[in-house]
């Protein structure tokens, strides 16, 4: 038992001692309670004790000491930090970090798709979750083919604090420790039982969380398990229930945005594609289709985008386009249930066994809108163009009985509005490992060693449903005929007909012209076997596995005049091999789902390391203490070869009040298994075509030449070229998500993306203030042989704004005679670099116990002064900046104040982003007037209308109570003044014109927390 409290007291230490270098909320906040739990002792003693120990592990080195004041910054969030936050999964926590990026995949972005999409990640300093390394007791977590780990695996009653490097740790953890390292320590030691129940909605009386945990452990005097147990449940939040959301615009611009392919199936008759002048028109009988009747038709060749020009009926511009947000959820939904076990057995005195094993099941649902079916989702001559034929009995303009006898395919516009499509995105993950760890002395000189492997597993199944099978769609609307035997309109002809049903080998004729809510023959609504026949379930599986052994030994050699000598070493072999298959439609484009390959690959690294501690100056005038440490890690790839990085850092204290401290490492980022071996996906990207006059075009002579010119070998874009989204309907609003479907894929050629990682800081705490501290932390991050995903909007814009020939290439993108963007094709590269540059601010104080309480400030504040890239090394390619316009914040500032009195405290937050800008349209409807308020900005060097919203500040609050009982009471509000920030039209990080890492309305909560 003595050995187990001495190293619980050293872990309680660790928490207190780091709230002198930390730049977040949760670092002083670390200081309080956790001793509690873990050193018996109380706070005082365990400080003490820890001095005399040097058995400690801390983030971001494998060298042991008593000294916890570490030469990097890293951040420390204690249990009871988390217990005073409204939040329920990892990832929200650390979201709110002042280092913390935009959300990597906002759960306001419901159109993503792929094997990521139902996960929770986290992005520090805005490069990346990729570039981010995750850490479950300092081993790595699973990540999926991307290299993206999933932080709502872990279950948080299983955790007892989280550690945040604020810098790059290559030399110590190998590939993608570029922005920094996560690492999640679970509770160990934990004797007795904890019961809680969370439950909390919007002011709205949506999105219901409810979280539900039993912890339970127990020790004897050789050894110690804990197990905790948790289940989850989010509710979804739906657009159509938050202002800026229920319209594509807002509710500013209710009428902009609309789309034309709508549930009211609005026809053409004619060949637009060819030239053939065109009918338009839509159903707008009260009965039954006959012929032509109900039919409202129009003049030919009329305009399909201005529906009020031949609808008699409808008034607004709106007529006939569908509000997609109705059927979108704005948040999705999540059920989670997770199991985490840690078991430990002392052997010897000096030789224990321990044990971890993790059970989560994550199941996501998101919904969209029906789809948009189409025939301008691919080209002219194209077989797969579909519509409905003429020997169809619902053509009015056929030649079956209903029809006029022209004998003309109808062309249609019809969004599957009965079907909407869902995604139910499941995650289960299995992780178990088991470690020999020891210690042994040589003369006076401690040593411990640690022997270990671990696997991990996850496996994904992604259940898709409301997507158009497209070979059931074209027999659907392919021939039929009102069959007398059973009074029902059949597939085929009455000579060869097709038995009416959703089985294999059957059909359902589909009559596409009656809209949404109508029922009739062939109509979709209220129809259950045309639904099922055009709308199978699609199925995705994916696998991805981590097997990892290492062995590790620190120690100190000699001791020196000015302390212990400490060297760590160490090996690594770790495997990476994972699949992602989509479902056999997609693979063969054979449904209205995105077209995509499957994924399947393997490698493996192994890796050597050492880090050497030297002391060179103590107890000196002007140098109480001086230090350097060294590291150097020597990693070899089966998928690319060998790498070697180092680092060097120092700690100077001056005074004994005053810690100066900096760092220099280098890093990397190896490419993942999706890089390097991933199948070809198709996507409907969202982009801003600079060649539309309302853009670039129209206020830059310069772009206006390059794009009517046919710069870089381009067609030459009409110099009143408008920008065309779904349906070939002219872009409302901007990024406009395009109507043909583009391609990516991966590069088995890819090398690593390298980096450089600087700090350089200082922690004040002078003994005259009593309990304050003061911390700076300076940062640059340089990335080398970027890996990233190109995107059409990167590519028109280097194109045409920046002059770059190489980025106009036919490989990357095509046009039409038109202008229309008819094809992309773009994919993974090392390209240019990435660079960003910034301050940590920190201020805690802990005033005076008084008789009104214990009061405690803490104030931190991350402040950006560039983040910038350049797309390739090439001299003439301009350097591009980005703080201060969507998603990146110059400053984000995070303000706690706690008060306590005895069984009562209560802990405000105030969370504040600075300003944003986005690029703007001046003409346009959705982004014109007042909200374009900075026109002619120059960006970039690039004069252009933008857009800015200004500061915004949430506030947050909990009041708690502990109760004779032995537990605790805690009502919150997360959001308290139901603060809303100012829409932005691009959409930053969301699929709605809002910044998806804002709260989306005012959300109370209570926590009941029962200790046994």
């Amino acid at each position: 038992m003595k050995t187990f409290i001495n190293r619980r007291c050293a872990l309680s230490a660790l928490v207190l001692s780091s709230a002198l270098g930390l730049a977040a909320p949760a670092a002083f906040a670390a200081q309080n309670g956790a001793a509690d739990q873990n050193c018996p002792q109380g706070q005082a003693k365990c400080k003490d004790q820890a001095t005399q120990l040097g058995t400690i592990s801390v983030t971001g080195t494998h060298i042991r000491a008593a000294d916890v004041e570490t030469a990097q910054p890293v951040i420390v969030i204690g249990r009871d930090q988390i217990e005073h936050e409204g939040f329920t999964n990892v990832a929200e926590i650390l979201q709110n970090l002042t280092v913390a990026g935009s959300p990597p995949i906002s759960r306001s972005n419901v159109l993503l798709s792929g094997e990521a999409v139902g996960g929770y990640y986290v992005d520090l300093r805005n490069l990346g979750a990729a570039r981010t390394l995750i850490l479950l007791n300092g081993k790595r977590l699973g990540t999926d083919t991307g290299g993206l780990q999933d932080l709502e695996q872990i279950p948080v009653s299983a955790i007892q604090r989280i550690e945040v490097l604020k810098a790059g740790a290559a030399a110590v953890y190998g590939s993608d420790a570029i922005a920094g390292v996560v690492n999640i320590i679970t509770r160990n030691h934990f004797t007795g039982a904890q019961a809680s129940a969370y439950y909390g909605q919007y002011s709205e009386g949506d999105g219901t969380k409810q979280t539900y945990s039993l912890t339970y452990g127990a020790q004897s005097d050789r050894g110690s398990i804990m197990i905790s147990a948790e289940y989850s449940k989010e509710n979804p939040v739906w657009g159509k229930d938050r202002w800026f959301s229920k319209y594509p615009a807002t509710t500013r611009h209710p009428d902009a945005g609309w789309s034309i392919a709508s549930q009211y199936g609005v026809f053409f008759n004619g060949n637009p594609f060819t030239g053939v002048p065109a009918q338009y028109g839509t159903w707008c009988g009260s009965g039954p289709i006959t012929g032509a009747n109900g039919l409202c038709t129009l003049n030919p060749g009329g305009n399909p985008f201005d529906l009020n020009d031949y609808h008699p009926t409808h008034l607004s511009g709106t007529a006939d386009h569908s509000n997609t947000n109705t059927e979108m959820m704005l948040k999705t939904g999540l059920n989670r249930k997770a199991v985490f076990a840690h078991a430990d057995y002392d052997i010897t005195d000096h030789i224990s066994v321990q044990t971890t094993f993790l059970y989560n099941h994550r199941e996501t649902l998101q919904q969209i809108a029906g789809y948009p079916f189409q025939p301008a989702f691919t080209v002219p001559g194209n077989p797969n163009v579909i519509g409905l034929t003429p020997d169809s009995y619902f053509n009015p303009f056929g030649t079956g009985p209903r029809g006029n006898g022209a004998g003309d395919t109808l062309w249609f516009y019809r969004r599957g509005w009965e079907v909407p499509r869902t995604t139910d995105s499941q995650l289960t993950t299995y992780r178990i490992g088991s470690s020999l760890v020891g210690d042994f002395t040589i003369g006076e000189h401690l040593w411990n060693w640690d022997v270990g492997a671990y696997t991990n597993q996850n496996n994904v199944l992604k259940i898709g449903h409301g997507d158009f099978n497209l070979i059931a769609t074209s027999e659907a609307l392919g021939p039929s005929f009102l069959d007398p035997s059973t009074g029902k309109v059949t597939c085929g002809t009455a000579a060869s007909p097709i038995p009416y049903g959703s089985t294999p080998g059957s059909c359902v004729p589909w009559n596409p012209l009656y809209p949404a809510g109508q029922v009739g023959p062939g109509s979709l609504t209220g129809n259950p076997a045309l639904q099922q026949f055009l709308f199978p379930y699609y199925h995705t599986t994916g696998a991805t596995s981590t097997t990892d052994y290492t062995a590790d030994i620190t120690g100190s050699i000699v001791t020196l005049p000015a302390g212990d000598l400490s060297i760590a070493a160490g090996y690594e072999y770790r495997k990476e091999s994972g699949k992602y298959v989509p479902d056999a439609f997609a693979q063969g484009a054979l449904s209205t789902n995105l077209s995509s390959g499957p994924t399947q690959g393997q490698y493996n690294v192994k890796a050597y390391y050492g880090e050497l501690n030297i002391p060179i100056l103590s107890d000196l005038p002007g140098a109480q203490m001086l230090s350097v440490d060294l590291a150097d890690r020597h990693s070899n790839y089966s998928s690319f070869g060998s790498t070697n990085d180092g680092k060097f850092d120092f700690q100077w204290r001056p005074i004994r009040e005053l810690l100066i401290r900096g760092t220099y490492s280098q890093g990397f980022r190896a490419p993942q298994i999706a890089d390097l071996f991933g199948g070809t996906s198709g996507d409907f990207a969202y982009y801003t075509d600079p060649c539309d006059i309302s853009h670039e075009a129209g206020k830059n002579p310069a772009v206006a030449k390059r794009c009517t010119s046919g710069f870089g070998g381009q067609t030459p874009v009409p110099g009143n070229y408008v920008q065309l989204g779904q349906g070939g309907q002219p872009c409302a609003t901007f990024p406009c998500q395009t109507g043909t479907q583009f391609f990516s894929g991966s590069s088995p050629t890819l090398q690593p993306e390298t980096s450089t990682t600087k700090t350089a800081g200082f922690v004040y705490s002078p003994s005259w203030a009593g309990h304050l501290d003061l911390t700076v932390d300076w940062f640059r991050i340089h990335i080398d042989n970027t890996i990233s995903g190109d995107s059409m909007d990167s590519i028109l814009y280097d194109c045409y704004v920046l002059g770059v020939a190489s980025r106009c290439s036919s490989s990357l993108f095509t046009r039409a005679s038109s202008g229309v963007v008819n094809s992309g094709h773009y994919g993974e590269t090392n390209a240019g670099w990435d660079e960003t540059e910034g301050w940590d601010f920190g201020i805690h104080y802990q005033f005076p116990l008084t008789s009104f309480g214990l009061f405690d400030l803490t104030w931190n504040t991350t402040y950006t002064d560039y983040w910038r890239e350049k797309a390739d090394n090439k001299p003439d390619t301009p350097v591009n900046s980005y703080v201060g316009w969507g998603p990146t914040f110059r400053v984000r500032s995070n303000a706690d104040l706690d008060w306590s009195m005895g069984a009562f405290g209560v802990t405000l937050r105030a969370q504040y982003y600075s300003p944003m800008k986005e690029q703007c349209s001046w003409d346009n409807t959705a982004q014109g007037g007042p909200e374009c308020n900075m026109p002619q900005t120059v960006h970039n060097g690039v004069t252009e209308n933008a857009n800015e919203i200004g500061s915004n500040t949430f506030y947050d609050l909990q009041i708690r109570y502990n109760t004779p009982i032995n537990s605790t009471i805690a009502l919150g509000v997360n959001n308290v003044f139901d603060h809303f920030a100012e829409p932005m039209y691009t959409a930053p990080n969301s699929f709605y014109p809002y910044y998806g890492g804002f709260d989306i309305g005012r959300f109370w909560y209570l926590r009941y927390t029962q200790n046994f």
